[in-house]
């Protein structure tokens, strides 16, 4: 069994290796701390009591993305390399949930993530590809199973 197998929990999270990202729709610089207790960037009136962050940029990619998208801002969304400043766990809901283990490396954490820098050469998807994941969240919705698992 690798590393990558060994579930992440608030007690067992030392395996974990960053560089950590955050994708979002915000303005942050460096010694910015991203705090639980905030709306949600996915569900309007949503108040989240974890902050979460993945090991893949890919991952903070569709976060910022779909951040944006669904905030209605025009533009691109913000990717932060984050530090967590306490005990993290897998984010449940990807893990096990959606798919075999965490193969977005998404994880979350009741402690505040402080912004040490910003990735800034990143590229977005297609706008055809953003549009079908916007559908498909869309879809969930519709049928009630836009679930999180706060």
């Amino acid at each position: 069994m690798s590393d990558d197998d060994v579930p992440v929990t608030f007690e067992s999270h030392d395996h974990v290796a960053g560089p950590f990202f955050h994708g979002t729709k915000a303005a942050l610089a460096p010694g910015d701390e991203l705090v639980p207790g905030f709306g949600s960037n996915f569900q309007e009136g949503r108040v989240l009591h974890h902050v979460y962050f993945t090991s893949v940029l890919e991952t903070a990619v569709w976060g910022a993305e779909l951040a944006t998208a669904l905030g209605g801002i025009e533009g691109r969304g913000r990717i932060y390399v984050v530090e967590p400043a306490g005990p993290f766990e897998d984010d449940p809901n990807v893990t096990d949930k959606k798919f075999p283990g965490n193969p977005t490396r998404s994880y979350r954490s009741r402690e505040p993530l402080r912004v040490v820098g910003e990735v800034e050469d990143w590229e977005g998807h297609p706008s055809e590809v953003l549009q079908t994941m916007l559908d498909n969240l869309e879809r969930l919705r519709a049928e009630g199973r836009d679930v999180i698992f706060d």
